[in-house]
């Protein structure tokens, strides 16, 4: 099986991390931290990769998962 990349983004008004894939139609998810993040990817891809006709239903399978994430901060100085 192929790795599955992830995009993964900080959204600061939500205060969520969101993931996305190309590899795999339909993801779409956020969790408000990294763990949380990780733990629905895992539930998440294996079903919809199935539901998409992509996986060997009869046999199992490692999936390789690879995630890059960003975050953007604004920093605010206020001389004294």
């Amino acid at each position: 099986m192929k790795e599955i990349h992830v995009k993964a983004f900080w959204d600061s008004e939500a205060e969520v991390w969101v993931a996305t894939s190309d590899d795999v139609p339909g993801l779409v998810t956020e969790a408000g931290d990294a763990d949380e993040l990780i733990g629905k990817l895992r539930a998440m891809i294996p079903e919809l990769l199935e539901a998409n006709g992509l996986l060997d239903q009869d046999e199992a399978v490692d999936i390789p998962m690879h995630i890059s994430s960003e975050r953007t901060e604004t920093i605010t100085y206020r001389p004294v």
